[in-house]
């Protein structure tokens, strides 16, 4: 146990000495010879980069909308300005609040119940030992991630739609046949599924990828104190991947009030818009096909605020923790 602390220590030391040189490297090299020196690497990152400022930031400038009232034949420059008519209009709607609270209710739901499975799935295939059935379970349940919406919607309404195989096969045992796909009150807990079976099995990737930077010596010495494999996982394995669960925690927060356009517009009609209806289906039935720009502009930049504003304030909780979060502050 001693030897290995030992171990351990001196990497440590020579991890900081290395750290040290780098950053006194960088220190005498100016930013003309940075560049030169990682040419390679920033034209790797480039696409990328340029994909995120054409795609991500420079349809932000399409915000101005909410503050006008845009007319698509007049354009950005000559519509006249609304003010926050907008956001008025639409906090005045019923229509907004509904798909406000059917929002947070879906991704509450999926929060809870589907950001722990990858987790659970990836600690299951890390405990396989043979490598064949760990690649062959891998394969498995990363497939339905590359299956679309439209065919996966079709197959849940096969399996528990009102002519599926569940209410048929309830019908012959004598039992009151049950058509999920069009129950509202079942609606958050059928996405909640049908996001579980595409997705669980791609999510856990990442989360592989942090089971393996765990230093195996770390599970010798724990094993030679006499901890079991219980133990092992409480005090080694989950403390080794806390970092990218906080890191992916935090993104998802920012990402609560999108809870997946397509896979509800496909399935809103059956348990119609009251039960249905999310901020998204809402911008995109007031705003491209009802043609309120304005009111559909003003609430999509208040979901950004608040997505942002998650994502800040749960990264300062993970500061307070003692966790990096998405970035460090500057105080770490």
């Amino acid at each position: 146990m001693r030897g290995n602390q030992r171990v351990t220590s001196r990497r440590n030391e020579r991890a900081s000495v290395r750290r040290s040189q780098r950053a006194s490297d960088r220190g005498k090299l100016s930013l003309r010879q940075r560049i030169k020196r990682d040419r390679v690497m920033l034209l790797l990152v480039l696409p990328g980069f340029l994909y995120f400022v054409v795609f991500h930031y420079v349809p932000l400038t399409g915000y101005v909308i909410a503050f006008k009232d845009y007319q698509p034949y007049l354009g950005y420059a000559d519509s006249p300005w609304a003010g926050i008519a907008n956001f008025q209009a639409a906090f005045a709607e019923p229509a907004f609040w509904s798909a406000l609270v059917n929002t947070l209710e879906i991704a509450g739901i999926q929060l809870v119940f589907f950001f722990p499975v990858p987790i659970g799935l990836a600690l299951l295939l890390n405990s396989v030992l043979s490598s064949k059935l760990r690649r062959f379970v891998q394969s498995v349940v990363y497939l339905p991630h590359f299956i679309g919406w439209v065919v996966i919607v079709s197959i849940f309404q096969q399996i528990l739609g009102g002519a599926g195989v569940l209410p048929n096969l309830m019908d012959d045992a004598g039992m009151p046949s049950y058509d999920m796909m069009t129950d509202p009150g079942a609606f958050p807990w059928l996405l909640a599924l049908q996001l579980i079976w595409k997705d669980a099995g791609w999510g856990t990737i990442i989360f592989l990828a942090a089971l393996l930077t765990i230093d195996k010596q770390q599970y010798e010495a724990a094993a030679i104190d006499g901890a079991g494999s219980w133990r092992r996982l409480w005090h080694v394995t989950l403390p080794g991947i806390v970092p990218v669960v906080i890191l992916l925690l935090i993104l998802n927060l920012g990402q609560i009030l999108t809870v997946g356009f397509e896979q509800i517009v496909l399935q809103r009609d059956a348990v119609g818009p009251d039960s249905g209806e999310v901020l998204d289906t809402y911008v995109y039935y007031h705003g491209i096909k009802g043609g309120d720009w304005g009111v559909s502009a003003a609430v999509g930049l208040v979901k950004a605020v608040i997505g942002t504003a998650l994502v800040l304030g749960a990264n300062k909780v993970a500061h307070f923790f003692g966790q990096d979060g998405i970035y460090r502050g500057a105080d770490r």
